[in-house]
């Protein structure tokens, strides 16, 4: 692979168990990963590691500003790749991301086992890759199962 053809992966996540769910997925990826989050991770990464307000739909001001901020460093970062786990970080990536031309992954969190989360329900509608942990919410509206972040959970 050229330099110029390196994957460059941009992976964001809200922190708690988006992140854990995140750092799983693409800890061994080939390429460079670079990290967005809304808290300071609790363990050390040699990744660069930028941050957004943390913000949910009930806060239209600091999802606005969370909203530039990742506009921003997709402009300035320029990923060839945008995965993420949620919540409203996560969402709002896929936004920015298809608006940009990027190729994006949502994987939506395992946590989520009765129905896909808004964000996954988004992210699905615009095209993006969406996959979910649970075999049984894979659907023919875009959501994949492809298996789950911690192997099988019987």
């Amino acid at each position: 692979m050229d330099q110029g053809d390196e994957q460059r992966i941009l992976a964001i996540s809200s922190s708690g168990g988006h992140w854990v769910q995140l750092r799983a997925i693409v800890g061994n990826v080939r390429g460079r990963v670079t990290y967005i989050t809304t808290a300071a991770p609790a363990e050390e990464l040699r990744e660069q590691v930028y941050y957004v307000p943390d913000a949910n739909k009930d806060q239209p001001l600091k999802l606005l500003s969370s909203a530039l901020r990742i506009v921003g460093l997709l402009i300035r970062l320029r990923p060839t790749h945008v995965v993420t786990t949620g919540a409203a970080p996560g969402c709002l990536a896929v936004l920015a991301g298809r608006l940009l031309g990027k190729r994006v992954i949502f994987v939506d969190s395992i946590a989520n086992a009765e129905k896909i989360s808004l964000s996954g329900r988004i992210a699905a509608r615009l095209g993006v890759l969406t996959l979910t942990q649970w075999p049984h919410l894979a659907d023919r509206h875009g959501v994949r199962y492809v298996g789950n972040v911690f192997g099988e959970l019987q």
